[in-house]
């Protein structure tokens, strides 16, 4: 059976658990600069101490162990570490001529550890999905106050940048795509419609997860969208599902996921930040403490695929698997 059936057919019978943070656990190796650079980039004359994607390089072990540990505790799904991972972000760093070796190598780290772990145990097949962040550039929105109409970055651009990152993810193992923290809808709809092509060009289907984020109170991303406006303007795609992730913690996403629910036919995902953060930067809210917010979304049967964002571990992970064991998944009509 391909792996592609096999998701299809994990989901019909169960909520799947995503990932949590891969930053919140990468924090705690407390790398310097020097762990950054390795033995390779040594010389390389710019900064390069927060360049996480860089890490599936220059310390793979580190990786392959924060993979391990989500799957240890009950990860159905894990990302690459590959969220900053297109020319566009890697621009900071002056590494666009990497991107390409960081996607397909961050795939293959991930490919690996799951099909270690589908392999022992069959019944609980793992699978890998591309994490396709949003770039920190945006097609809707001006950077300059006194120039509303200048645009730091075209759909042409992204388009360009989301497709080269896409295809080293499927090249290194990926079985899903996932589009995710989008802020921009139009960001969002460049890297959908390179993967369109793609999928056209090598005659494949390619599962995609869209995940948005609401920034705050007022329910809107950054662009401006509502939940249900957000939906609307990706439903014209086949996707495998849509859903939220970042920004809130998993209370104040609940009206939101309702309003995906009961307007939608795809699957639904959810990973929440560990709540709101604190002063200092850092979130609170323990592995219980969340999987009991959590409930909510169980109860309702508001979601098929449940994970964490921000400041989430190993061990929020494993209390949410726990908790949604005892709950059937959200039932739709998925035409295959």
């Amino acid at each position: 059976m391909k792996n592609s059936d096999k998701l299809y057919k994990a989901l019909s019978e169960r909520i799947l658990v995503l990932d949590g943070a891969m930053g919140t656990m990468l924090q705690r190796y407390k790398f310097r600069e020097e762990d950054y650079r390795g033995k390779r980039f040594k010389n390389w004359e710019y900064p390069l101490k927060g360049n996480n994607d860089l890490l599936s390089l220059t310390q793979p072990q580190a990786i392959e162990e924060v993979h391990r540990k989500y799957l240890e505790a009950g990860a159905d799904i894990i990302e690459t570490n590959t969220f900053s991972g297109t020319t566009i972000a890697m621009a900071d760093y002056h590494m666009e001529d990497l991107v390409y070796e960081l996607n397909f190598e961050s795939a293959k780290i991930a490919r690996k550890v799951c099909d270690e772990f589908s392999t022992a145990n069959p019944e609980k097949p793992r699978f890998v999905a591309g994490s396709i962040g949003p770039t920190n550039k945006t097609a809707s929105l001006s950077p300059e106050v006194n120039d509303p109409g200048f645009r730091a970055i075209t759909f042409e651009e992204l388009r360009v940048a989301y497709r080269q990152q896409a295809e080293a993810l499927l090249d290194g193992g990926a079985d899903i795509l996932l589009v995710e923290t989008i802020f921009d809808t139009l960001n969002a709809k460049a890297a959908l419609f390179a993967i369109d092509e793609i999928q056209e060009e090598r005659k494949i289907e390619i599962p995609t997860m869209v995940s948005g984020t609401i920034t705050d109170a007022s329910g809107r991303t950054l662009s401006g969208q509502t939940a249900e406006a957000f939906l609307i303007s990706v439903s014209h795609l086949n996707l495998l599902s849509v859903g939220f992730n970042c920004a809130l913690g998993a209370q104040q996403l609940t009206p939101y996921l309702e309003t995906l629910a009961n307007n939608s036919d795809y699957y639904i995902s959810a990973y929440p930040n560990a709540g709101l953060p604190n002063a200092f930067g850092q979130y609170d809210e323990s592995p219980e403490f969340m999987a009991s917010q959590i409930r909510e979304y169980a109860e309702k049967g508001l979601v098929n695929i449940i994970g964490g964002c921000c400041g989430t571990t190993p061990p929020h992970i494993k209390a949410i698997a726990e908790l949604v064991k005892s709950y059937e998944p959200r039932r739709i009509n998925v035409l295959r």
